[in-house]
Parts: C-alpha cells; sequence; structure tokens
C-alpha cells in the first residue's frame, strides 16, 4: 500500500527534469560485460551523450514474466543468469542501487495493469552487461520491468506508452535485448568475423532498420505477421520486445538513430537505437 511518505518521497526525489533520451541496446554476448571491443566502444561514446538521469528503468529480454512485475528493492543483486562463461564474468558485481520509489511511481502510472512489486529478482545480465558500460560506477538507481509473455506486441507497445511521463522525471528508459537473434544457428566459428551474417540476417536486419528509420513502426509492432527472414531473425519474442518499449515512447518531433548497427556469428545483430 501506498503511503503520504511515499508519495512525498516519490516527488522529492522525481522532480520535473528535461525529456530524457530512450534507448534499445542490442546486448549480444554477457561477455561483452568484461570484454574489449567495439561494441562496448559504441556503449561507452553513448554515454558521452547522455544527461545525468535520477535513475533508469530497463526491460530486460532475460525477464519473460506472467504478468507484469517490477523490482523494488532498495539493493538490487546482480543476477549471472547464463552457464559456461569463464569465471571472470561471474565475479562481476554491479552494486547499483534500487529504487522502490520509483517502482511505486511506475505501478501507479500503469494502472490499471497489474502491476506487482517484486522482491526478487534483482538485475539481470540483459541489465547490469550494458548499463555497466553507461555508468561504471553503479551510482544511477536502476529497476527492472518484466515483459509479460502473454501479451501481444501491440500489447507491449501501447503499456511503453504510459510511461512516458517518467522521461520528464529524469528517468532513463532502456530496453535491452537483440533485434535479430536466433542462438541455434549461431556460427562460433566466425564469431570475431566483422559484420558477418547470413542472408536472412542481412534482410531481417535491413528490413527492420528501414522501418525505423522511416518512423513506420506498425509492421514492427506486428512482427510475426512479417517476412521468413525476419521470422528467422525473431524466433521467439522475448529479446526483440524490449525494442517495442523504445519505439512506443518516441514523439513525433524526435529523431531516431542507430548504432552498433552490425551482424555478428550470421544469426545475431547488435543494433541499438537512440531517441531524442
Amino acid at each position: 500500500m501506498t503511503t503520504l511518505n511515499d508519495l512525498h518521497s516519490i516527488s522529492s526525489t522525481f522532480s520535473n527534469t528535461d525529456k530524457m533520451p530512450v534507448l534499445f541496446l542490442g546486448h549480444g554476448s554477457p561477455m561483452n560485460a568484461i570484454e574489449e571491443n567495439q561494441f562496448v566502444t559504441g556503449f561507452r561514446n553513448l554515454a558521452k551523450t547522455l544527461p545525468q538521469p535520477n535513475a533508469i528503468l530497463c526491460i530486460s529480454a532475460h525477464w519473460f514474466t506472467k504478468g507484469t512485475k517490477v523490482t523494488s528493492m532498495q539493493m538490487p543483486r546482480t543476477i549471472h543468469d547464463f552457464g559456461g562463461f569463464p569465471q571472470a564474468l561471474f565475479d562481476v558485481q554491479y552494486p547499483a542501487k534500487g529504487s522502490p520509489e520509483l517502482a511505486l511511481e511506475t505501478q501507479k502510472i500503469l494502472d490499471p495493469v497489474i502491476v506487482d512489486l517484486d522482491e526478487h529478482w534483482g538485475l539481470d545480465h540483459g541489465a547490469w552487461s550494458v548499463i555497466k558500460h553507461l555508468y561504471p560506477n553503479a551510482d544511477v538507481p536502476v529497476i527492472q520491468l518484466s515483459i509479460d509473455y502473454t501479451k501481444s506486441g501491440h500489447s507491449h507497445f501501447e503499456l511503453a506508452k504510459k510511461l512516458h511521463s517518467l522521461r520528464y522525471k529524469g528517468v532513463l528508459i532502456i530496453g535491452s535485448g537483440n533485434i535479430v537473434h536466433n542462438l541455434r544457428l549461431v556460427d562460433f566459428r566466425n564469431f570475431d568475423k566483422d559484420n558477418y551474417g547470413y542472408d536472412w540476417a542481412i534482410e531481417a536486419r535491413e528490413t527492420v532498420n528501414n522501418y525505423l528509420l522511416d518512423g513506420n513502426f506498425q509492421p514492427l509492432i506486428d512482427f510475426e505477421k512479417m517476412n521468413k527472414a525476419v521470422q528467422l531473425a525473431i524466433p521467439t519474442p522475448d529479446h526483440y520486445l524490449p525494442l517495442l518499449y523504445t519505439l512506443g515512447l518516441k514523439e513525433e518531433s524526435e529523431e531516431l538513430s542507430l548504432f552498433n548497427d552490425k551482424l555478428l556469428a550470421g544469426s545475431l545483430s547488435m543494433t541499438s537505437v537512440k531517441i531524442m
């Protein structure tokens, strides 16, 4: 239950600010958290262009739930939700604070959608492996909003619109996933080959990028109706749906730009989006 003290804390912590950008980050392999490569450089260069946020709300491909949840703990744990990687990756901690105040505000503005306050999840690698390159000192509070797997692309796009007011309260909203993401077809032998994609991945990237840059989002919302190349790129919706949260927050007058726009290992893309 939200108390008067909670509401006072929300209003004092998240006062009106200039409009924050919105991001979609292609997070790729968890190893991006500890490796030096062109994509990590892209994240760091992006950070130089961002105003300092009061907090971050991240929609990660790796929190796929029945119903909608938001993390509400004071200190979210760093979740190492992967296997088969070097111990150095499991040793990484990202000790950003949470924000119970922002969780309550998020719950309020998404009403009448039921949003459960979650004390158990934390920050999965879809969040911390990229946010650590933007804010390496872990000095910005971070919460996560889950993706309800029972809902359509249209529902997620419309839900994102309801988060719009947070952009004017210093909240940086980040979708984290990958547009082209077919793990079954990854070509590990060519993992380090620059901008390497199968023909269908090249076609899918071009199709999606053209819609993004044209501002034609309806086909992207109805992604399940797009061509066969896109279906191969999105065999499951988990890594794609965070993009729709980013697009749902775009204002008509804003510019959309791409960065880290390359294919990887045949069947993945690192394409990322900035809106401001």
